[in-house]
């Protein structure tokens, strides 16, 4: 059976989230990575340019775990309250999960002098927020003198690295629950939930 070109860039992918989790960026070869894969060392290349390449297509794809995650807890509801929620539980259960290579993709987009790729990365996602945000002001759930693109990105950025931050320290004397639940009554309060 052959391989599609989807199948090897996803192995690609898959193997290097893998072995950077294991050993890190500088540690990890390409021939980890495509021996882990089971495609050829030339393949890789036609997909990426270098190892350093790779961390924008991991952070994206990271980015669309997330994102699938978020819409398959929602189940069709689109109320800000459950949406909020949602937000919240999934991204700090995400974050825990790939901890390491959430610091990975920050440390490679630094050094690759790209961190502008970010925010083309999540666009998608700040352009989803941006509706739920219109969504509750249509619905006057919400106030409506907020500017629904920045604070889009508030809401998304406070979360994550709210999230990013409890699962990178060592002072874990509060429950992660704690924190969810303080950073979903800041949002309310923000948003003037009513």
């Amino acid at each position: 059976m052959a391989i599609s070109k989807d199948d090897k860039y996803s192995k690609i992918l898959n193997a290097a989230i893998e072995i950077i989790s294991e050993k890190g960026l500088d540690k990890t070869s390409i021939s980890d990575i495509v021996k882990k894969a089971g495609i050829a060392q030339g393949t890789f290349y036609l997909y990426f340019p270098s190892k350093i390449a790779l961390v924008p297509a991991i952070a994206d794809n990271l980015l669309s775990i997330t994102f699938q995650r978020i819409n398959d807890k929602l189940l069709g509801k689109s109320d800000i309250e459950s949406v909020l929620e949602v937000l919240v539980d999934e991204t700090f259960s995400f974050t825990d999960e790939y901890r390491d290579v959430i610091i990975l993709c920050y440390s490679g987009f630094a050094l690759d002098n790209s961190l502008e790729t970010w925010g083309t990365i999540y666009k998608p996602f700040y352009e989803w927020m941006e509706g739920v945000l219109v969504k509750a002001i249509n619905d006057n759930a919400i106030s409506k003198d907020i500017d629904v693109r920045w604070t889009a990105k508030i809401i998304i950025t406070l979360i994550e690295n709210t999230a990013e931050r409890y699962y990178s320290s060592d002072q874990k004397n509060v429950a992660p629950d704690e924190y969810k639940a303080e950073i979903l009554r800041f949002c309310k309060r923000a948003l003037g939930v009513q």
